[in-house]
């Protein structure tokens, strides 16, 4: 009983602790212990233990009894033994056992008023608490500063501001607790009106003041006063810092962490954690290394947390593991009471596509299960080809977000099962646009435009407004298939309800009018945009080239570097298609050297098909041939089929003609249009006997050509026509009126 008595009265020294959150009052009771000066051994003997249970049981006249018997012993000190009581028991949870004991006592002082509407605001019994402000026969700053604690944790701004205008006096903490009220709700030109107006500032008022601009993002304001403080300490430069990393600003937070007179763990921490929230993975890691090496300073459950999703996003699975070890070395892989170590680690090993380790962590820490740790199981499930325990977690577990839902949809698309990702779609309770968005993405790469469409259409139906990303992914559809009129839509419903400036939108737009044959309203959007990325101009000077407008296209390749973007392997495709398809061969040649020359851009295989191609269209075959001979590398079938094309049908080339068809069929036995060429040639060149055997052995290997094809878009319905098909006499005056009335409006 002695000990229970020791233990009641030092709970309260570890009741803020992370492991009093996780457990109930009786629990953290009876487990904790601390070492109490001798005098107390002899002062308290039974009577607060048998006193809180007569509290509890409402047995007053006993409570009465026992607490006579203390004053007794305490003598002079009583009340404040009272007073120390009161504040125990309603910290520890006992608040109605705390206004019993309140009430029965014999005296009371403004200290014991103030303890016990103390109980009832951190109870977040406001209404108690206001009854009893009222009571009060005499009240003072600790009083009013109580309540306005409570009015700011309930959000009840109005009140909280009458009550400040009729406290009769103010201290510097009464100011910083207002200060801080308004910023916990969101008010922060208040704020900073009670700052301006406060008499006196302490190095709290400033660091309230700084950190509630820098955790809303408004570093400008921060920086002001940051400045303008005199007494910085370690906790202004941090809260300044961690408000540059959380604006994306971490190249500033940096700066200022590199000058900062003192660090401690939390200052570490912070940069640490800027660096990887805002993906500087490799410089997150790199930093913490720093610190081990160069200060002794123990890291805490933050830190790893941070580095843990920084080794997921460097995909560094070693050093992950290592950085595990250090966890259960630590023991703070026992104290996870939030779960949020557990997670970051449940992400890292899902990331790596160590499924056996997150799964281990996960099924270990079930009673901090969140939604989070399990959508990034599914996804590493889903990335690691394994969709059967994707599918099983997903089933079981007992809470599912619309991450879950979008995750397990877009995985069965990435696999090819259509039917199982609509089904689990059209069963999905909650719908968003992300996943609207990823149910049209999935149609559209299984190359389903018209079910895409449809689905976008139902999208709408159900009122739910289209992401810029939904529109990128349709107008990217409507390009593939040459869609112009549906494409045109696309853009004037994007115009109508959600158009401002996007970069992606933008690009998506320019080459779908590329790709449909507008290469003018292309160009048009392309002039007109704000900012300009790579993929804008490679996709113009792609465009361009399709089009044969190869000095427009060689004009914003220079334009493109005259702006500072430099070039890639794609422009480099571009311009120099362009240049093979008008035949520039002096402007293709200056343009292949200085790819590795001046750009430092290692020519591809599909450059040197270029290459090929712009020395054919230019009647050097024999050079080309030459050219072949001398890659760095050995020829493969598309470079001699290339060659190959390149031959024509006349006397000339015959020769190079059957060197470049005997190589690709060497590579390639059934390839069909070697077969086909080689066969034209023979004809051109009265070679019948050679033709007759060649297409004999076409008919013993079962070689086919691919038959060409044409399609057009009528009603709403793409018509498909092979080359040798016959169309009804109809049809066949249909689309010719159909054709000569574009012909006719252009």
């Amino acid at each position: 009983m002695l000990l229970f008595c020791l233990r009641l009265l030092s709970f309260t020294l570890t009741r803020n602790s992370p492991k009093f959150q996780s457990c109930n009052f009786n629990a953290s009771l009876y487990a904790t212990h601390v070492a109490l000066p001798k005098s107390y051994y002899l002062k308290l003997s039974f009577d607060p233990s048998r006193l809180l249970q007569c509290l509890s049981q409402q047995r007053v006249l006993e409570a009465r009894q026992l607490l006579d018997k203390l004053s007794d012993r305490d003598g002079k000190r009583r009340i404040v033994h009272w007073t120390s009581l009161l504040t125990k028991y309603s910290k520890a949870g006992f608040i109605d056992e705390a206004r019993r004991l309140f009430d029965i006592m014999p005296e009371r002082n403004i200290v014991t008023f103030n303890a016990m509407l103390s109980g009832y605001v951190q109870s977040r019994r406001l209404f108690e608490a206001f009854q009893f402000f009222e009571e009060m026969p005499e009240r003072n700053v600790v009083s009013w500063t109580s309540m306005l604690c409570g009015l700011a944790d309930l959000g009840r701004i109005d009140e909280l501001w009458s009550l400040f205008h009729a406290m009769p006096e103010k201290n510097i903490v009464s100011w910083n607790a207002m200060v801080s009220g308004l910023i916990r709700n969101g008010d922060l030109k208040g704020a900073r009106l009670v700052f301006d107006q406060m008499p006196i500032k302490n190095v709290v008022s400033w660091n309230t003041m700084i950190a509630g601009y820098a955790e809303n993002c408004k570093m400008e304001e921060a920086k002001a006063l940051f400045d303008e403080m005199k007494d910085r300490n370690v906790i202004t430069w941090t809260s300044i810092i961690s408000g540059y990393c959380r604006s994306g600003y971490v190249d500033e937070g940096y700066s200022l962490f590199q000058i900062m007179p003192e660090r401690n763990v939390i200052s570490w921490t912070a940069m640490i954690g800027g660096f990887a929230w805002n993906g500087f993975y490799e410089e997150a890691l790199l930093l913490f290394v720093k610190w081990k090496r160069s200060f002794d300073l123990k890291p805490n459950e933050e830190t790893f947390i941070s580095l843990a999703y920084a080794c997921a996003g460097a995909g560094w699975p070693c050093l992950g593991k290592q950085l595990h070890a250090q966890i259960i070395i630590n023991n703070l892989d026992k104290n996870d009471y939030d779960g949020r170590l557990s997670k970051s680690l449940v992400h890292m090993y899902s990331t790596f596509g160590n499924m056996n380790f997150a799964s281990f962590i996960f099924t270990k820490n079930l009673n901090n299960f969140t939604v989070q740790s399990c959508n990034y199981l599914i996804n590493g499930y889903i990335q690691t080809g394994d969709l059967e325990r994707a599918q099983n977690l997903f089933d079981k577990v007992p809470i599912r977000d619309k991450v879950s839902w979008t995750s397990m949809i877009s995985g069965y698309f990435s696999v090819g099962e259509v039917s199982k990702a609509c089904h689990l779609f059209w069963n999905m309770p909650d719908k968003d646009a992300v996943a609207w968005t990823t149910m049209i993405s999935g149609h559209v790469h299984s190359e389903l435009f018209i079910e895409a469409t449809n689905i976008f259409s139902e999208m709408r139906v159900q009122g739910v407004l289209a992401l810029n990303s939904t529109y990128c992914t349709l107008l990217g559809a409507m390009g593939a298939m040459a869609y112009l009129d549906p494409g045109r839509q696309f853009h004037c419903l994007v115009i109508k309800t959600q158009y401002k400036f996007d970069l992606i939108l933008d690009n998506s737009l320019i080459s779908m009018y590329a790709k449909c044959g507008e290469i003018n309203a292309a160009y048009s959007i392309f002039s007109n945009m704000v900012f300009r990325d790579l993929v804008s101009w490679n996709s113009m000077i792609m465009g361009f080239s399709n089009h044969g407008l190869a000095e427009k296209s060689v004009e914003t390749f220079k334009t493109m570097v005259v702006s500072g973007t430099l070039p890639t392997s794609v422009t480099f495709l571009g311009v120099l298609s362009a240049c093979s398809h008008a035949g520039l061969l002096s402007r293709g040649w200056e343009l292949f050297n200085a790819m590795n020359n001046v750009y430092a851009v290692q020519p591809g295989l599909e450059h040197y098909i270029c290459m090929i191609d712009l020395l054919g269209r230019a009647g050097k075959v024999k050079e080309a041939y030459q050219f072949v001979l001398k890659l760095p590398f050995e020829p493969e079938n598309t470079v001699w089929g290339a060659l190959l094309g390149i031959c024509g049908l006349g006397e000339t080339n015959a020769k190079i003609a059957r060197q470049a068809a005997k190589q690709l069929l060497e590579l390639d036995p059934l390839n069909a249009p070697a077969h086909v060429t080689l066969c034209n040639i023979y004809a051109a060149n009265d070679q019948h006997e050679e033709e007759k055997m060649l297409r004999k052995e076409m008919g013993l290997k079962g070689v086919r050509k691919v038959p060409g094809c044409s399609w057009i878009q009528m009603k709403g319905k793409v018509h498909v026509f092979f080359s040798g098909d016959k169309a009804q006499e109809s049809e066949v005056d249909d689309m010719l009126l159909i054709l000569f009335n574009i012909v006719g409006e252009s």
